[in-house]
């Protein structure tokens, strides 16, 4: 039996990619606003529909990961590695993730959030 159940293991990876979209969007967010934009309002918009749906969606996985006693911890961390450890039923699993891949999931997971939030932003009374 696996030590990490497979239904699971999308919620231990949400612990990990969903934390690094709350900094990039909040960073984003202060750079927008400090920025030299002429119009921000549209881009703000689109940032925290963002942040919403991002805090909406860690907010379910921490509940998931608390009701069945998991935990996720980051460990090591070196220029090319970064370790986590899944803790389900006093079991650990250690997992090694290359950065390139974590960088890359993040780039993913920030483009569908972000394609996301500007779909739900009101359209204009522009001809379609």
């Amino acid at each position: 039996m696996p030590l990490i159940p497979a239904k699971a293991l999308p919620h231990f990876e949400n612990m990990i990619y969903l934390p690094m979209l709350l900094t990039i969007l909040e960073r984003d967010r202060q750079t927008i606003e400090k920025g030299p934009f002429k119009l921000k309002g549209p881009y703000l918009k689109m940032i925290e529909n963002a942040l919403l749906s991002v805090q909406s969606e860690l907010t379910d996985t921490s509940m998931y990961l608390r009701r069945h006693n998991m935990k996720v911890i980051r460990s090591k961390m070196d220029d090319t590695f970064t370790e986590y450890i899944f803790m389900n039923g006093g079991y650990e699993d250690h997992r090694r993730y290359l950065n390139v891949r974590l960088r890359n999931r993040t780039e993913e997971l920030l483009q569908f959030y972000i394609t996301m939030a500007g779909n739900r932003t009101p359209q204009s009374g522009l001809n379609k």
